[in-house]
C-alpha cells in the first residue's frame, strides 16, 4: 500500500510539474497577449516623457515611402517585413530586429536616424510569431537567426550585392543579432549593434521567473524547456548569445541602460567580456530596459555614429 500510494504522489507532482510547464510555455513562448508585460514595474522608467518622441518617430514612418516585403523561412513561414530605401541610392543597409512581443515598424526611431542622418536602405522586419509574420511560437532570437540570415539573403538581392549590413536590435532583437552573427554570414555583413540584449534564453526567463512568481528555476525551468524542444523545436539552454559571440568575427557595439531591471546590465558586461572581435560598450545612466536610445539620444547617436564611421566602408 505504501508502495502505491508513493507512485501514486510521485504522478501527481510530475502531472502538476508538467501543467505548470505547460502554462509557462503558454504564458511566454506560444504567440499569445502578453498580459504579465502590462504592469510589470520592471518595465517602468522614471523618464516616460521622453517616450514620447517615438509618436513623432512613429508619424514619420508613416509618411515615408515604404512597402511590404515577405521572404519564406526554412520551415515554410510566410514573414513579413518593411523595406525603406535610401533617398540617395546608398550603398548600406541596417537590418533592425525588435524586441519580445514588439513588430518591426517599432523600430521607427532607429529607421528615422539611420535613414535621414546616415542615408541609409532600413529593413525592419517582424519575426515569427510577431505582427504580420507568420507562426505560432515565438523564437526568442534562436529560431529567428536562421530567418535573418535570409533576410541579409534578401537584402543582397533587392539592394545589389555592393551594399554593406549593419544588424541593429534591441532586446530581444539585441539577442537576435548576435546569435545570427554566430552563423555563416557573407562579407556584406559589417558589423553588430547589440542593445540591452540578454545572455541566454534560459538565464532571462530564470530571472524572470523570480522576479514575477517568486519560483525557483528548478524544476520549472528544465520541464518548461523540455516542452518547448518538443512543441517549437529548441531548449533554453541552446538559445545562447553568449554561445554565439565566441563565433561571432564582425566588431560589434554592445550598448544597455544602467537602470535595466528586465534585462540585468551586468548581462552585458559577460556578452562583451566573451566578445573576441573587435567591440565597443555604451551604457546609458537612468536608462531601464529598451529606452536607452530615448533617454541620451544624442550620446547614443554620437557613439553609434562614430562606430559605424570606423567600420563601414566609405
Amino acid at each position: 500500500m505504501i508502495f502505491y500510494g508513493l507512485a501514486a504522489l510521485i504522478i501527481i507532482i510530475i502531472a502538476l510539474l508538467w501543467v505548470g510547464g505547460l502554462y509557462f510555455f503558454k504564458t511566454a513562448i506560444r504567440r499569445t497577449p502578453k498580459t504579465f508585460l502590462a504592469d510589470n514595474p520592471n518595465l517602468k522608467t522614471e523618464v516616460e516623457d521622453e517616450l514620447i518622441s517615438t509618436v513623432a518617430d512613429l508619424q514619420w514612418l508613416d509618411a515615408q515611402d515604404t512597402k511590404t516585403v515577405t521572404i519564406q523561412s526554412q520551415d515554410g513561414l510566410r514573414l513579413s517585413g518593411i523595406w525603406l530605401p535610401s533617398k540617395n541610392k546608398s550603398a548600406k543597409t541596417v537590418i533592425l530586429a525588435h524586441g519580445y512581443s514588439g513588430k518591426g515598424r517599432e523600430m521607427a526611431g532607429f529607421a528615422r536616424f539611420y535613414a535621414e542622418t546616415l542615408g541609409y536602405h532600413v529593413l525592419m522586419p517582424d519575426d515569427r510569431g510577431h505582427g504580420q509574420s507568420e507562426g505560432e511560437v515565438i523564437g526568442f532570437g534562436w529560431l529567428d537567426r536562421k530567418d535573418y540570415v535570409q533576410w541579409i539573403g534578401w537584402v543582397l538581392g533587392h539592394a545589389g550585392l555592393n551594399t554593406d549590413i549593419i544588424l541593429h536590435g534591441i532586446s530581444m532583437g539585441g539577442a537576435t543579432v548576435l546569435m545570427t552573427g554566430g552563423e555563416e554570414l557573407p562579407d556584406q555583413v559589417r558589423a553588430i549593434v547589440s542593445d540591452c540584449a540578454y545572455t541566454s534564453v534560459e538565464e532571462e526567463l530564470t530571472f524572470q521567473l523570480k522576479q514575477l512568481y517568486k519560483l525557483p528555476p528548478f524544476p520549472f525551468i528544465p520541464v518548461t524547456s523540455l516542452i518547448t524542444k518538443w512543441k517549437a523545436g529548441y531548449s533554453f539552454k541552446e538559445a545562447s548569445a553568449l554561445k554565439q559571440l565566441a563565433k561571432v568575427n564582425v566588431p560589434v557595439l554592445f550598448i544597455h541602460g544602467e537602470a535595466d531591471l528586465f534585462v540585468p546590465t551586468e548581462m552585458v558586461y559577460r556578452l562583451y567580456e566573451v566578445c573576441k572581435s573587435e567591440k565597443e560598450l555604451l551604457t546609458i545612466p537612468r536608462a531601464g530596459h529598451g529606452t536607452a536610445f530615448q533617454v541620451d539620444r544624442e550620446k547614443y547617436k554620437a557613439v553609434l555614429g562614430a562606430f559605424l564611421q570606423k567600420h563601414m566602408p566609405l
